[in-house]
């Protein structure tokens, strides 16, 4: 359990500097240069994200059992990854009209995709790693939220800048993606990258 939570604390540390440390990225930004500080964030959230995957595995079906999952969380995970998914791919198709409105749905995303694992995932271990990138999503993107605010209406006037241009085109696509990449998850996928069955056959 140790390396899963080290594992969290630096992926989920280095992922956190803009909600708990604001100032002080913005001078180690400007003190090491854009290149350093990014090369530094990438190599330190790939220690952790290596660390965590690893120690998860170690552990999992190890821990003990904190609650008994109901029949239908199953299904109900499965079907939660679908917003999850088309979330996640609403954040890398510009000018759709989920991400306009929403305007961070990479973390939205990744707030259904931890609810979703911990409804069908009763041990200690998926407590530990979905519990903390919930807790993380819901301060993450409540401070995306107050920065944005800031950003907009930074003189106390409403819609102080335009709403990006929306395509009915790319907000299709972006779902059109995201359904896709659920079948294939919910198809193969998930046991094929996880060796696990989303339906836990």
């Amino acid at each position: 359990m140790a390396l899963l939570i080290l594992g969290l604390l630096l992926f989920l540390g280095t992922h956190s500097t803009r909600i708990f440390a604001e100032s002080w990225r913005q001078a180690t930004l400007e003190r090491l240069g854009d290149k350093v500080y990014k090369g530094v964030y990438t190599l330190l959230s790939l220690l952790g994200l290596g660390l965590l995957m690893y120690g998860f595995d170690q552990v999992r079906w190890d821990s003990p059992i904190l609650w008994a999952a109901p029949a239908w969380a199953k299904l109900g995970a499965v079907l939660l990854m679908l917003p999850s998914m088309v979330l996640l791919a609403c954040a890398y198709v510009p000018g759709n009209a989920v991400k306009a409105k929403l305007h961070h749905p990479m973390v939205l995303s990744v707030k259904v995709w931890a609810l979703a694992h911990l409804l069908a995932n009763p041990r200690a271990a998926d407590l530990v790693l979905f519990g903390a990138f919930l807790l993380w999503s819901v301060l993450n993107f409540r401070a995306a939220r107050q920065r944005d605010r800031r950003v907009a209406d930074p003189t106390g006037k409403e819609d102080a800048e335009p709403m990006p241009a929306i395509s009915m085109s790319a907000t299709v696509r972006a779902v059109a993606i995201g359904v896709l990449v659920w079948a294939v998850l919910v198809w193969r996928g998930h046991a094929w990258l996880l060796g696990v069955s989303p339906w836990g056959l």
